[in-house]
């Protein structure tokens, strides 16, 4: 047989094409053999289809068929025939025929496999990572870059309604390191100096801005070399926007219906809209975290005001201090259950989080307390413990003392902790909604100034300049997160967008006009003719697919993705270049 064109894809056939003569190519999945007819399962990315090879088909075609093994590549002809009632497979969209084979080409053989090509695989990923290209094989993976399609397709086709232009911006860029390090490329035109390859598009999307360009989108790659864990990759795709002539609202609306028709369209689930929407300060109060996890109802307590006359030295002593508070959780149903070992591996966990210790008091069906620490407390103030926590027969009253800054940070932990522990949480069990009035500013106590939270350009929420001028660590920004499942899905803000205010905020970022014109000079050149009002945001497209499939990592929805040492095992990459290459760059290595 000469390798001819296929007729059909491997779930395109049915019981209305019975009798038809088709052409078949694809991946053997499987070889049965069932007393000298074989039976064949041949895959491609679409699905599956029964293949049988009957000796009536004569002996040089049988022959062939008995040498093929798992993952030869094969192009059949055949007759499509009905299954037997008896013999129909359900869970194939081709379960009702199967195709006598006629002719078979064998197109390419296939090596004994390094490891099963099967989905709930129990085998490395380093070793998935060397052979991706049969990884990418699985179904399961298959499944992931088809939705990963659908999702882009989505927000295409959206934001095009929406009166988006998608418009490509540069690779090749400016170092402005903010944040971040930056990859650099070096330039062998220009020996001696070198581009990066950009963190954002960020200041190229605010010069189309104020270019007159008014709603610009892209699906685009971004790199930052910094240090990798699961929701992290050295290069990275986002969904980055920027609008003209708006407020943080529109943004807002925008967003919320783009991702509102992303879960319709690609996981047919309605979502309510508006969002809810938290300042940052309460996020921080009662759930102890910027991205907080809605699906946990548990929230933090400030009992400070309830501990002010309790006898026990610990609380007495933090509560003298200043910004020292007394915060609690409630652990539901551990009182019974949680052993003395549990509780010290909780306090290991909350220490391990900043905490100088964590006190607890379980709460007993009976409707006793029990702890090393209760006689420290009248039972007036125990039941005022529990009604503030909203606790119940059974439950565990957790408690840290500290300044409020680690009180917050411990109990947020030890909230997701005991939410993981429980295996209750449902990754579609899906709680979005927006965090806004960050801090502007941070102190760093290494480089005794402040640096920017989000970056130099966002908008202080200010009525005049003098209020930023004055006191800089009082001004929340006009900045946005928006977080589903306690992951941070994308953020952004209103830009600046007076070439004075951005001058002002350079100064208090401790950067001279003459260091902000060297990193940022076109960008403060454009604003001086005709900047509009602008603000936008970047929402991660690896993260989201991450959450909405219920993956433990971006690197299940990334094709080619590096490890968590920012290496490709594929590749084998970063490796050496030669003499002669870094000769024409100019550039020496030094051994270390």
């Amino acid at each position: 047989m000469e390798f001819s064109k296929r007729t059909h894809h491997c779930a395109a056939l049915t019981v209305g094409d019975e009798n038809k003569k088709v052409i078949l190519c694809g991946w053997v999945d499987s070889v049965r053999d069932h007393g000298g007819v074989l039976f064949v399962d041949l895959r491609d990315r679409y699905g599956r289809t029964q293949i049988v090879f009957n000796p009536e088909a004569g002996k040089e075609i049988t022959e062939s068929a008995e040498k093929l093994r798992s993952e030869f590549v094969i192009c059949i002809e055949g007759e499509v025939k009905k299954r037997s009632q008896e013999t129909i497979n359900s869970k194939l969209k081709t379960g009702e025929i199967e195709v006598f084979a006629k002719d078979l080409e064998v197109l390419s053989t296939c090596e004994p496999l390094p490891f099963p090509l099967e989905d709930n695989l129990d085998v490395s990923e380093n070793l998935r990572l060397k052979y991706r290209f049969l990884d990418l094989r699985r179904a399961s993976f298959q499944k992931n870059f088809i939705f990963r399609h659908k999702v882009v397709r989505s927000v295409r086709n959206y934001l095009d309604t929406e009166g988006f232009l998608e418009i490509e911006t540069p690779y090749l860029t400016k170092s402005t390191p903010e944040g971040a390090r930056d990859y650099l490329v070096p330039s062998r035109v220009h020996n001696g100096k070198f581009y990066a390859l950009p963190q954002s598009p960020q200041l190229f999307k605010q010069i189309l801005m104020i270019s007159g360009y008014e709603r610009y989108f892209q699906v685009v790659r971004c790199f930052r070399d910094e240090d990798l864990r699961a929701d992290r990759q050295p290069e990275h795709t986002q969904i980055d926007m920027e609008l003209s002539f708006v407020d943080e609202d529109v943004i807002h609306d925008v967003i919320e219906r783009m991702i509102q028709k992303i879960f319709k369209d690609c996981l047919d689930v309605d979502i309510t809209i508006p969002f809810q929407r938290i300042n940052y300060e309460e996020a921080m109060n009662l759930y102890g975290s910027d991205k907080p996890d809605l699906r946990i109802p548990e929230v933090i307590h400030n009992l400070s005001g309830i501990s002010k006359d309790v006898s026990f030295n610990v609380f007495k002593k933090v509560l003298s201090i200043e910004e020292g508070v007394i915060y609690g959780l409630c652990g539901s149903g551990l009182a019974e259950s949680a052993s003395i070992k549990d509780m010290n591996d909780l306090t290991a966990f909350a220490i391990s989080f900043g905490a100088k210790g964590l006190a607890w008091i379980r709460i007993m069906n009976d409707g006793s307390f029990k702890s090393p620490i209760v006689k420290f407390f009248d039972e007036a103030t125990l039941k005022k413990y529990q009604e503030e926590l909203q606790a119940k027969c059974g439950d565990v009253m957790f408690f840290v003392a500290d300044i409020k800054k680690v009180a917050r940070n411990v109990l947020g932990a030890l909230r997701l902790k005991l939410a993981k522990d429980k295996g209750t949480l449902q990754y579609n069990d899906y709680k979005l909604l927006w965090v806004n009035k960050f801090p502007l500013l941070e102190w760093s106590e290494d480089e005794k100034r402040y640096s920017a939270v989000h970056h130099p350009f966002t908008m202080p929420d200010i009525k005049n300049i003098d209020e930023l001028i004055n006191d800089p660590a009082s001004v929340t920004a006009k900045a946005y997160d928006l977080v589903l499942n306690g992951t941070e899905l994308g953020g952004g803000s209103i830009r600046i967008h007076d070439t004075k205010l951005q001058e002002e905020m350079f100064k208090i970022l401790g950067m001279d006009i003459e260091s902000a014109r060297i990193k940022f000079g076109f960008l403060l050149d454009a604003l001086k003719f005709g900047a509009p009002p602008h603000g936008g945001i970047a929402i991660g497209l690896d993260r989201l697919i991450m959450l909405l499939l219920g993956l433990g990592s971006i690197r299940e929805t990334i094709a080619f993705p590096k490890t968590q040492k920012a290496t490709c095992l594929m590749t084998e990459s970063p490796s050496d270049v030669s003499e002669k290459q870094l000769k024409e760059l100019g550039i020496c290595i030094e051994e270390e």
